[in-house]
C-alpha cells in the first residue's frame, strides 16, 4: 500500500513549515472552499472541474473515500465541454490574477492550454511533498513537453479518439472515408471541436502524419472536413456535449472519446466504437491549480488518486487509461474481468495505430484560426 496523508498530517505539516510561501502566486486570494482564501492554507472543501462522463460513480465513490479519509468536502463540476470553450470563460479572471472557484481543472495535452497556462504564469505549482504516491506515475507520463518535471500537472486519463456508430440507425461506420461520403449518413454525424482530434483523424485517413503536421496537410485536411460540412454530411461540431445526442438516436456516428461510449453502452447497448482503419488519436488530460487554488488541498487530493486501489476504481468506473503504475493490478481483485477491457488496457496492438497530434502545431495561429472558420467558432 502507498503512503497516504491524513489532514492532521497535512495541518502539522502546515504548520512545521513555510515553503509554500515562498511561491507568491500562492498568496493570491482565491475563491475556493471553506478555510483560509489564501491557497497557501489547506481547505475543508475542494472545488474539482472536471469533464462529462470522467469519474467513477459506484457508491462508496472515490470522491466520499476522500472525504471520509481527508475530512476534505469535494464540490465536483461537470464545468468542460471542451478545452478551448472552458479556457475562453477562465482566462479574462486569470489574467487579471483573480481565482476562479476552482482548485484544479483538467486540460488536455492535444490542446495548446497546458503549453499557454503554465508559460502565462495563471497555474501553480503543484506540491510533491504531499504527493509521495506521484513515485507511481508511469515513466511515459513523466516528462511531457508542456511541463518537463511535471511541477505544474499531474495526468487525470489517457484516452482515444474514434469513431461511434448507432447500429440500430448505420451500419458499421469503420473509416473515416465512409464518414465523409456515406449518403446514408448524411447529416446524421458529428466531429469534435478539439482541432486535434478532428484533424488528427482526417489526416490520418488521407495517408497524412497528424505527429509533423505542414502547412499542406493541414490545408489537405480542412479542404475534405470544409468539403463535408458544405455538403451537410457533418450535422455539428460538438464538444463532450457530443453523448447526449449520438446517445438518443439523434446523431448516426460521432467522433467520439473511447471511454464515453463505454458508459453510454450501459443505458445504449445499440452504440459502438473503434478506431477507423487508417487509425486513431491519442490523448492525456491532466490536472492542474488555477491562481487561487489552494495548493495543499489540490494536492493532497492527486495524492489520493495516484493510489492504484483508488485510481483502479476511478478507471473501472469511466474506462479510460490510466498513468498510475499498478492499476492493472489493483483492478484484477476489483473485477477479474478488467484486464480484458481494451478502454482501459488497450493491447499493443492498438496502441500501435494510435498518435499523439503535433505539439508544435497546436500553438499555429492561422492552423487554429482556419479550424474556427470551419467549426464556426
Amino acid at each position: 500500500m502507498n503512503p497516504r496523508l491524513t489532514r492532521q498530517e497535512l495541518l502539522r505539516r502546515g504548520a512545521a513549515g513555510g515553503a509554500l510561501l515562498a511561491f507568491p502566486s500562492l498568496l493570491a486570494a482565491c475563491g475556493g472552499g471553506g478555510g483560509d482564501e489564501s491557497s497557501g492554507e489547506l481547505k475543508d472543501v475542494l472545488n474539482f472541474a472536471n469533464w462529462e462522463l470522467y469519474i467513477d460513480t459506484k457508491k462508496p465513490t472515490t470522491l466520499q473515500q476522500f472525504t471520509e479519509q481527508t475530512g476534505i468536502k469535494v464540490n465536483y463540476y461537470e464545468d468542460i465541454d471542451d478545452n478551448a470553450t472552458y479556457f475562453a470563460k477562465v482566462q479574462g479572471p486569470l489574467r487579471q490574477g483573480q481565482g476562479i472557484d476552482r482548485d484544479i481543472f483538467i486540460f488536455t495535452d492535444n490542446s495548446r492550454f497546458p503549453s499557454l497556462l503554465i508559460d502565462q504564469g495563471w497555474v501553480q505549482q503543484i506540491d510533491k511533498s504531499l504527493i509521495p504516491n506521484m513515485s507511481n506515475l508511469i515513466d511515459a507520463q513523466a516528462h511531457p513537453p508542456f511541463d518537463p518535471d511535471r511541477d505544474y500537472s499531474l495526468p487525470w486519463f489517457s484516452g482515444m479518439t474514434g469513431i461511434a456508430w448507432n447500429k440500430k440507425l448505420t451500419k458499421p461506420v469503420t473509416t473515416m472515408e465512409q464518414f465523409f461520403t456515406d449518403p446514408s449518413l448524411k447529416g446524421k454525424v458529428s466531429m469534435l471541436l478539439e482541432l486535434a482530434d478532428s484533424v488528427g483523424l482526417t489526416m490520418l485517413s488521407n495517408g497524412d502524419d497528424p505527429t509533423t503536421v505542414t502547412s499542406e496537410t493541414f490545408d489537405k485536411a480542412m479542404s475534405t472536413i470544409g468539403d463535408a460540412v458544405d455538403s451537410g454530411q457533418i450535422r455539428k461540431f460538438y464538444g463532450n456535449s457530443y453523448t447526449g445526442p449520438l446517445a438518443n438516436g439523434d446523431l448516426a456516428a460521432a467522433i467520439a472519446w473511447s471511454g464515453d461510449v463505454k458508459q453510454l453502452q450501459a443505458d445504449n447497448p445499440d452504440l459502438e466504437w473503434s478506431l477507423p482503419e487508417s487509425g486513431g488519436m491519442i490523448w492525456t488530460d491532466n490536472m492542474l491549480i488555477p491562481t487561487g487554488g489552494s495548493v495543499p488541498t489540490a494536492s493532497t487530493y492527486m495524492n489520493f488518486v495516484y493510489d492504484p486501489d483508488i485510481a483502479a476504481q476511478i478507471a473501472l468506473g469511466a474506462p479510460y487509461i490510466s498513468s498510475v503504475n499498478g492499476v492493472k493490478e489493483a483492478a484484477e481483485k476489483i473485477d477479474p474481468a478488467a484486464a480484458d477491457n481494451p478502454y482501459i488496457f488497450p493491447s499493443e496492438e492498438t496502441l500501435s495505430n494510435v498518435y499523439q497530434y503535433d505539439s508544435a502545431a497546436l500553438n499555429n495561429d492561422d492552423f487554429i484560426t482556419t479550424w474556427q472558420g470551419v467549426t464556426g467558432q
